[in-house]
């Protein structure tokens, strides 16, 4: 049995396991990086996330919910103190094997500064991803302060710009992922990201210990669960 208590994640990790192949090792190191915890599965009502998990184990069908994570762990990259965006990005791509892992299974990497032309406008995608169990491209944008709403805007132009041009006919719309270095909840949830195919994750370029890791993300998800019920009781 998997030395995991919830039997939500016990579930989760199960599956996961059995679609992306997981060695005994890679499976201990997702549960000690709490991966459960870091999707958006951990903060739905149960009955919703079972749906998920059933909908997996029965059609090997992934949701965005289950591939994106919040907050990523990207200490690998070596990053100490003040640093620019262009130093994040050269990090990954010096490191993009342990960047595609901490992203997981499914990901190809296609493009950095990808130009895209509009009305006569040069714009570059940082990141140009294709995730093959979702069908998708997937853009990364990388931010080095907190999320702000003029990143929605941006996004949003990049992903109707690669779903007019680029798009293939078997694929799914394209989404977005903004990697902040932190984002305020009740800006996100008023922004109603989720329409406009735009996840919004934190990272974290510091590894935390064990102890104070797991207070952090069990404290961020019941403040997670109790904005949606906050939320349902309003609606």
């Amino acid at each position: 049995m998997l030395p995991v208590k919830n039997a939500l994640a016990r579930e989760f990790y199960t599956e996961m396991c059995r679609l992306e192949r997981w060695s005994v090792r890679t499976l201990r190191n997702k549960i000690d990086s709490m991966l459960f915890e870091r999707t958006a599965l951990s903060t739905k009502p149960e009955e919703l996330a079972k749906l998920e998990l059933q909908q997996l184990r029965k059609e090997d069908k992934l949701t965005p919910d289950l591939v994106f994570r919040d907050p990523y762990f990207l200490d690998f990259l070596g990053l100490k103190e003040t640093y620019q965006e262009k130093d994040l990005e050269s990090a990954i791509l010096r490191e993009m094997e342990s960047f595609i892992l901490e992203l997981g299974v499914g990901f190809a990497f296609l493009d950095r500064q990808k130009r895209i032309t509009i009305d006569g406008t040069d714009y570059y995608v940082d990141l140009l991803f294709y995730h093959r169990h979702l069908q998708r491209l997937v853009v990364v944008e990388l931010k080095l302060g907190e999320f702000k709403p003029a990143h929605k805007g941006q996004m949003e132009l990049y992903l109707r710009y690669l779903d007019k041009y680029e798009r293939r006919t078997n694929e799914e719309p394209p989404i977005g992922l903004i990697l902040c270095a932190g984002k305020k909840h009740e800006t996100i949830e008023l922004l109603d990201l989720e329409k406009s195919g735009i996840k919004v994750s934190s990272y974290w370029t510091e590894a935390l210990p064990r102890e104070q890791l797991e207070k952090k993300l069990h404290e961020a998800v019941r403040l997670a669960r109790l904005r949606l019920e906050n939320k349902g009781a309003t609606e």
